[in-house]
């Protein structure tokens, strides 16, 4: 490519890097000043809220990574949300193939059922929701919180499968019966390597929304014991609701995991989403 055509591109896309910078923009910036804020203290913040840290202080992090309470809360945190995932993904990919391959009266029925989930936000359902855990005795329970997530999440995850699922063609499966394979080893040892990049996408969104949900855990999950790090962000603000740099310090580490994995997993979120629209 050469100079004059680069610049060209670069000129005739100029509003859109204008826009993705100040989104950009939008989205770092607090993630920065907790970063920094977290290394200062009270003091500093109110002379410089935006200023390096002078000096570096990091006994508020090195106080919240020795706090047993922090790690049994990113246990906790990391539980819930790995069995939200594989329950999410599993039931979801079992229920797409059966969307999407096999054709059966009332399938379109029964899969707008499944899609109109997506009208329905957990606040919605949280009385009701609350009254059956309470029933079955899951209050206190980490299934109380992942067996909601679970059903919250798979209209999501169904539409997403599902559409991918079509688009892999019939003669595959001709073949991979040709060969003797069942239906459920045509499933498992053929369409799913083939979907990994869109099952790598629903696993992402699925555990990174079980980590960050407040709502289902603060209802279900009394004991402390048991609490999540959304929750205990806030129980730590309201602690330490007098020393702002403190409290920083924890909403960082609170955020780091989440941060880390979407960083890794963000080439295949993309490629996931976009598989959709460019296979054949």
């Amino acid at each position: 490519m050469s100079v004059l055509s680069m610049r060209a591109r670069v000129s005739k896309n100029i509003g859109l890097y204008f826009a993705a910078f100040l989104v950009a923009s939008f989205i770092v910036t607090p993630i920065l000043f907790a970063l920094l804020g977290g290394f200062k203290d009270n003091a500093q913040l109110g002379e410089s809220p935006m200023g390096l840290p002078s000096p570096w202080n990091t006994e508020n992090y090195t106080n919240v990574l020795i706090d047993l309470t922090f790690w049994r809360q990113v246990v906790n945190s990391t539980g819930i949300a790995l069995a939200t995932t594989f329950l999410t993904v599993g039931v979801g990919a079992m229920v797409s193939f059966v969307f999407a391959r096999y054709a059966f009266r009332g399938r379109e029925v029964l899969f707008m059922t499944f899609a109109t989930g997506l009208m329905f936000h957990f606040a919605v359902a949280v009385l009701p929701l609350f009254i059956i855990l309470r029933a079955l005795g899951m209050l206190n329970n980490p299934l109380g919180v992942i067996l909601p997530q679970v059903a919250f999440g798979l209209p999501l995850t169904i539409i997403i499968l599902r559409s991918f699922f079509r688009q892999i063609p019939g003669e595959v499966e001709e073949a991979a019966t040709v060969d003797g394979a069942s239906p459920w080893t045509f499933f498992t040892k053929v369409l799913l390597p083939m979907s990994r990049p869109v099952l790598a996408t629903v696993s992402v969104l699925a555990l990174v929304n079980s980590w960050n949900n407040f709502l289902l855990p603060l209802v279900v999950l009394h004991d402390s014991s048991w609490w999540t790090l959304p929750i205990a962000v806030t129980q730590f603000s309201g602690q330490y609701a007098s020393d702002t740099a403190k409290v920083l310090a924890f909403v960082m580490l609170a955020m780091l995991p989440a941060l880390v994995f979407y960083a890794f997993a963000e080439r295949h979120l993309i490629s996931g989403l976009t598989s959709g629209s460019t296979k054949g």
